[in-house]
């Protein structure tokens, strides 16, 4: 019975992983599938996008830039944030793009970076929680936090929290901060267990992974109707990015490995079409003053059902804030 427990989650989550690619790569094949939107320039907004450095968020961050934006790249790899920010402005004239160290398994390093950011005096109209591991050994945080529960959900969770009060400065009536998380559709096979988010009982990998990616489409919609009860200029949206060649594949087993070296080419995303959701959600005018949705290929779509139960929303995001230590207050 344990070895099935453990068992089943990865099958949900491999199965869900072929249904994504095989509508992806039935997507390349139709006319206009993957033609990329004009947006509009962004001169003077600020952004923060965690895990910036590589993969998708390298590309949300470089895309962004283009387009005027100063963008603050949060991540905990100093050397490969720096060569980052070192080869946009490389590749894009005037580019005002930094490094800033945020380590999101640590809440600590998470109160330490927005300080540092405060610090800087200036407004923040987008931030995007970006940042992931996935399918990775058994083993807590400092915080004693299971690692896909803190990296991936809570530290967001705080982060988030944390900078809203920038956000809510920033924007207006007529042009909304945003706040853009990103998620996955295996979130449509995690399982939220609240009495034992950290995954203590029967560790598997895919299941903390799934779940920890439920827990952040219930968070951005709990935190979006927190928002529109308290008439704030801030508006929060989920984006699923698809199957993306990334780093994040090194834990899958052997076979996906050389499953995805054989046809990565032909059914999975790269990292920059893996970031136009992101910045669609980011800088998208049909967006303007639009939260609450799950997008996908630059479309509002569905996400799990679980996902839309309230209350389940609220006991997380109540759990949330004893976890990390706020108070459970309306933002």
């Amino acid at each position: 019975m344990s070895l099935l427990s453990v068992a089943l989650p990865a099958l949900r989550v491999y199965w869900i992983g072929v249904c994504v690619v095989l509508h992806q790569a039935l997507r390349r094949l139709r006319p206009g599938g993957s033609s990329q939107p004009v947006f509009p320039l962004q001169n003077g907004n600020v952004a923060i996008v965690t895990g910036g450095a590589k993969g998708i968020g390298y590309h949300t961050v470089k895309h962004l830039a283009r387009l005027g934006m100063h963008v603050i790249i949060a991540g905990c790899n100093e050397k490969e944030g720096q060569e980052a920010v070192m080869k946009i402005k490389e590749e894009i004239l005037n580019a005002k793009v930094e490094f800033l160290y945020c380590d999101l398994a640590s809440m600590k390093s998470v109160h330490q970076f927005v300080q540092a950011f405060k610090e800087k005096n200036c407004p923040l109209h987008v931030l995007i929680n970006n940042a992931a591991v996935m399918l990775v050994p058994e083993r807590k945080t400092d915080d004693g936090f299971e690692e896909h529960f803190a990296v991936n959900y809570l530290g967001h969770f705080l982060l988030t929290n944390l900078l809203l009060e920038a956000l809510k400065q920033s924007g207006t009536h007529d042009h909304n901060a945003r706040i853009i998380t990103l998620s996955s559709a295996t979130h449509f096979v995690g399982e939220l267990h609240l009495n034992d988010l950290q995954s203590s009982c029967l560790y598997s990998p895919h299941g903390a992974y799934a779940q920890s990616k439920l827990a952040l489409v219930l968070f951005a919609y709990r935190l979006q109707h927190l928002l529109t009860e308290g008439g704030g200029p801030v508006t929060s949206n989920v984006v699923d990015p698809g199957v993306v060649i990334t780093d994040l594949y090194q834990n899958v087993c052997w076979a996906a490995k050389v499953i995805k070296w054989m046809t990565a080419w032909l059914l999975m995303k790269t990292p920059e079409e893996g970031a136009s959701t992101s910045v669609y959600a980011a800088v998208s005018p049909e967006l303007e003053g639009i939260g609450g949705c799950y997008l996908y290929n630059e479309q509002r779509t569905k996400s799990a059902d679980p996902s839309y139960d309230e209350e389940l929303q609220k006991r997380l995001w109540s759990k949330s804030c004893k976890l990390v230590g706020i108070p459970d207050v309306a933002p």
